[in-house]
């Protein structure tokens, strides 16, 4: 298989890619160490070019995945090159290197590419003194490819004249004898192997001949004429532009009549040697190269698949050639051990003779040397005894005897019946007795025989059996992945929520940088762990609508699980805030470290959750399935929401008991908390008006038990509004201190705010109701105990004072911009809403302390290439509730809040543990594939999941729960 360029194929691509110059640099990517994409653009016109070290250079159509960090070759390129014009590329006299120029005049720099041998890419500036490069190394003495030396810009090969007589034999008067004509002269010409293979073929002369078989003074007029059209190919070459064609080799499957084709070549053209083959043709070489490695990936996996059915069916083969030879060798054995007892039995007197003749010698002491050389001297003497005797095998009290038919009876040709043949004899033995044994070994062979005939068919069904399903597991794994697609967000921490909603976080510092400065867009919601190690966290937000509660609930699980938090097994609390608070702007005379960013604004607190996340599998549904899915994780409304929140908090009250059993304390503590009809009785908010200050504080006094003592969350930034979460999930507007004084009109209003709020809600309190909310009547008695010494009269008066100072200063409020005081009617209607947990704030909070994100030039991306636009059909083409009726293609396994998977058919439980993660994965696995409930196709997705992939985004280390697990892992 052809696998780099040849100089005829630069030659040619050369010649295409000039209609790329006058294009500007959009960008440079890195796609592994030794492949860069360079993103060229002229208007709305744009020419990815790919570029491999050693082995290639072309455009492509395709989407080529890109490393999330660019590398320091990349950063380098992206410094120098990018906004710049391709000015110039052409190839360096006619040897595999091209030169890029970008920009011109001083202020120009140059890629070479080197297409041959290790090949290099080397960056240089208008002098061609070397910026950097791949491969630093040294050629000989005098030349150094390293960084601040000069690259020889004359080093290409030029263009050689035609081969003459003389260079020929010259050339064939140094090969071997046993060498090919076509071996000897490639690296000798510069045409390459496909044209020297065609011009030969061209003029009638086979390139397979050999050098002592071939006679060079009959064909040399014949190889000039050959290499003359050589000369005319590649002119051609340099004048015009060439199609492109990739020859194709036809591949049948084993036992099969099904036939694929697999690309072998790429070539401008079709020479000699390829016109009897299959071929595809395309307008241009520079397709063609394009296809070709595009799809190589997908024909080596074919190719793989071919070879392990091939094995598969080779080692069926191999089943039935050991039962034929052994059934063949217990044959042969009966007939020799037969024949082997006729000659002993036709021979006993002999036979006994020789036996008793060493034992004798054996019974006078002798040593075995000794006994040799007696017989030896017997038999030089004609002994008829010690003549038939041929070995001693003392060691093992055996020996050989050469034994003939004594009655010398022959068949109806003319040979005897039984040629003569050596016989091992034991001494122990009479001659009866040892052909016996020979008839009873003859015996065993003929039941061993009948036994290998009789469990043949049985033993073939069975390797047939597993053959077959060798072959269909082969053929299911390479389907599954051709089809298996690699999500953009795979590299990251992910998991789609129960609402539908796509959250992903960062690795590492690198992954965080990079999630918010690419991937996090106006409409995004940011979650966050104030803890070391948290991850960045972003929840994807396609549609400008509210996230719902329990999508935030589960992204702040991801942030607390992905840090210390998990390996500390302590509980603490995320925080949320909306994208255009998220910054990587510092305050004056401070700086960011990578992966860390400014929050300017409010952070809203979300409720402590606990340390558990689940192993699970999604699977692609074909298109013809997704109806069955249609919202299946469909947007809650609010009091479903809770409900099922209420539901989930039980659920892991219940896992901790069942886990914890046997903690007397715990188990009591845990079930006063689900006996309690109120979840937080002790807390206290203590609102307090003071007269005499020129300024309005409110007090808050927590006073809880040791089980929710941390349930009150705020951020405690001075000067801004913040969010509390109380037992009742109810957020309640906290206005922190200010150290400056402010003016009376200020005062006036927050007085006036703050009583119309303790109005509101006393009248609620007056008012009738049918249903509270939880921890509301406790709130209310609290407010009313600490005004009880107001009557109605001052209460109405102090009312109407403030209302009135309360609308003057209302008018002024709105020409202001960016205010972060909430409007009384807003509060009055968040207290009186029966939505625990509608969390996001209005956008007016954050018009004046939120600046946009900004962004590093050298990591923005155009955003019509980035894949960051979330398609609801791509989530929804994902699904963790197979049923038989679906067609899946692959599964994807995922890890996320438990909460997020409780519906899924395949899931187990992860809590902090001491167990490692691929041997955790490796145990779920085997729960997944043990369920009664699995189809075949879903058992041959979730095998063919790599290992790699299974506990890729583990937390660390961890305790698996799930049913049945003991019975799995014994």
């Amino acid at each position: 298989m052809k696998t780099r360029f040849s100089t005829y194929d630069l030659i040619c691509s050369v010649r295409e890619l000039q209609s790329l110059i006058g294009m500007r640099v959009n960008q440079v990517y890195d796609v592994d160490s030794k492949t860069y994409l360079i993103r060229l653009q002229q208007g709305e016109k744009k020419a990815p070019l790919l570029i491999e070290s050693g082995i290639r250079i072309h455009t492509t159509s395709f989407e080529w995945p890109k490393n999330v960090a660019p590398s320091g070759f990349s950063m380098k390129l992206r410094k120098h090159i990018k906004n710049k014009r391709l000015e110039k590329l052409h190839q360096l006299g006619l040897d595999r290197i091209i030169d890029l120029q970008f920009g011109s005049g001083e202020a120009a720099y140059h890629i070479i590419v080197e297409l041959y041998d290790r090949g290099n890419i080397i960056l240089t500036d208008c002098s061609y003194s070397i910026l950097n490069l791949l491969r630093p190394h040294t050629e000989g003495d005098d030349v150094k490819f390293v960084v601040r030396e000069k690259y020889p810009s004359d080093r290409g090969k030029e263009r050689p004249e035609p081969p003459s007589e003389v260079f020929l034999k010259e050339v064939f008067s140094n090969a071997k004898p046993e060498d090919l004509i076509k071996k000897i002269l490639n690296p000798n010409l510069i045409y390459g192997p496909a044209i020297i293979e065609h011009v030969l073929l061209s003029v009638g002369i086979s390139p397979a001949f050999k050098v002592k078989d071939f006679n060079l003074e009959e064909s040399v007029i014949k190889l000039i004429e050959a290499f003359h059209l050589a000369e005319t190919i590649i002119d051609t070459a340099f004048s015009s532009t060439n199609k492109g064609y990739i020859i194709q080799k036809k591949e049948k499957r084993p036992n099969e009549n099904e036939e694929f084709f697999t690309n072998q070549e790429f070539h401008p053209m079709i020479f000699s040697q390829h016109k009897d083959r299959p071929f595809i043709e395309y307008e241009s070489f520079d397709r063609a190269v394009d296809e070709f490695f595009s799809n190589l990936e997908g024909q080596k996996i074919d190719i793989k698949g071919v070879q392990q059915e091939m094995a598969a069916v080779k080692k069926l083969e191999n089943v039935k050639k050991d039962h034929e030879k052994r059934v063949r060798s217990l044959e042969i054995s009966q007939g020799e051990d037969t024949k082997r007892a006729e000659l002993i039995a036709r021979n006993q007197t002999l036979v006994d003779d020789a036996i008793m003749a060493i034992r004798r010698a054996i019974a006078s002491q002798m040593s075995w040397a000794d006994i040799g050389n007696l017989v030896k001297e017997a038999s030089s003497n004609g002994d008829p005894i010690a003549s038939t005797i041929k070995q001693l095998k003392l060691h093992i009290n055996h020996i050989s005897v050469l034994l003939t038919d004594p009655y010398e009876d022959s068949d109806d040709d003319g040979s005897l019946l039984y040629k003569p043949t050596v016989v091992d004899i034991d001494l122990d033995l009479s001659a009866y007795a040892n052909a016996e044994r020979y008839y009873e070994k003859k015996r065993q062979a003929a039941s061993k025989q009948k036994k290998t005939l009789e469990s043949q068919d049985k033993a073939f069904k069975s390797a047939e059996k597993k053959t077959k399903q060798t072959l269909k597991e082969v053929k299911t794994g390479v389907s599954i992945s051709k089809a298996r697609k690699v999500y953009w967000f795979e590299k990251f921490f992910w998991f789609i929520s129960s609402e539908n909603y796509l959250v992903i976080g960062g690795r590492d510092q690198q992954q965080n940088e990079v999630i918010v400065k690419r991937y996090l867009k106006t409409n995004d919601i940011y979650v966050h762990a104030g803890i070391v190690g948290a991850s960045s966290v972003v929840i994807k937000n396609p549609k400008n609508e509210a996230i719902p509660p329990k999508t935030l609930n589960e992204a702040g699980t991801m942030a607390i699980c992905y840090s210390n938090s998990w390996e500390a097994k302590v509980v603490t609390s995320a925080w949320w805030v909306y994208a255009n608070q998220v910054s990587k702007t510092a305050p004056t005379g401070e700086y960011l470290t990578s992966g860390s960013f400014m929050i300017r604004g409010k952070k809203n607190f979300l409720p402590q959750c606990h340390l558990i996340m689940g192993f699970t599998f999604m699977f692609k549904l074909e298109d013809s399935s997704l109806d069955r899915h249609i919202d299946e994780r469909k947007k809650k409304d609010i009091e479903e929401s809770v409900e099922e929140s209420i539901s989930n908090n039980e659920q892991d009250v219940d896992l901790q008991i069942s886990e914890d059993s046997g903690d007397e304390e715990t188990e009591k503590e845990l079930s006063s908390i689900k006996e309690e009809p109120e979840l937080y009785p002790d807390t206290e908010v203590v609102v307090e008006h003071k007269r005499d200050e020129a300024k309005c504080n409110v007090n808050t006094k927590i006073s809880t038990t040791a089980r929710n003592k941390n349930d009150f969350h705020a951020d405690d930034v001075e000067g801004e509004d913040y969010v509390v979460y109380l037992g009742d999930n109810v957020p309640i507007v906290i206005k922190p201190t200010e150290k400056k004084a402010k003016p009376k009109s200020m005062v006036n209003n927050e007085k006036s705010k703050e009583n119309q709020e303790i109005s509101a809600v006393c009248e609620n309190d007056s008012k009738p109701q049918t249903k509270q909310k939880r921890g509301q009547k406790s709130k209310l008695k609290k407010i009313k105990e600490k005004y009880k010494d107001q009557d109605e009269e001052e209460r109405e008066l102090r009312m109407k004072i403030l209302q009135g100072s309360h609308q003057k200063d209302k008018k002024k409020k709105k020409d202001k911009k960016g205010s972060k005081n909430v409007s009384v009617k807003k509060e009055i209607q968040a207290k009186k809403s029966p939505a625990p947990v509608q969390l996001l704030s209005t956008d007016e909070d954050y018009k004046l302390s939120s600046p946009n994100v900004e962004e590093d030039e050298d990591d923005k991306e155009d955003t019509s290439e980035i894949t960051t636009t979330i398609d609801v059909d791509m989530l929804n083409s994902l699904t963790g509730q197979p049923v038989p009726e679906d067609e899946l293609l692959f599964a994807v396994p995922v890890i996320a809040p438990y909460n997020a998977i409780v519906n899924y058919k395949y899931k187990v439980k992860l809590t902090p543990g001491t167990g490692k993660r691929g041997k955790a994965a490796k145990t779920a696995l085997n729960v997944f594939l043990k369920d009664k409930s699995a189809t075949q196709r879903e058992k041959d997705l979730l095998k063919f999941v790599k290992d790699q992939d299974l506990a890729r985004n583990f937390p660390g280390k961890v305790k698996i729960s799930a049913p049945q697990l003991m019975k799995v892992k014994s």
